[in-house]
């Protein structure tokens, strides 16, 4: 419904590329960073509602978390998890 509703007052959504870009800064910066850290880092610039309604779709999507201390990427790809559970002990 929280999608449906996103999709519905967006009047321009991001191109695929800058969702990629920005998806691609957050996994490099390995830390918490806030917007406009992220804004820096970017490598082309982006407008501040469009940076937003990505960080929304990342966040609704589970990719990042945002708090009171800024922005930070939680998504483990699946090879990046076989690794973990590799070295994991198993209980």
């Amino acid at each position: 419904m929280i999608e449906t509703q996103m999709i519905e007052k967006l009047g321009h959504s991001p191109t695929l590329n800058t969702v990629l870009m920005v998806e691609q800064t957050l996994k490099e910066a390995g830390e918490v960073i806030n917007v406009a850290e992220l804004k820096k880092r970017l490598p082309k610039k982006v407008m501040h509602q469009t940076l937003i309604q990505i960080l929304d779709y990342l966040q609704i999507s589970g990719k990042i978390i945002i708090g009171t201390k800024g922005i930070l990427w939680v998504y483990a790809e699946k090879k990046e998890l076989n690794k973990l559970i590799q070295k994991g002990t198993e209980i």
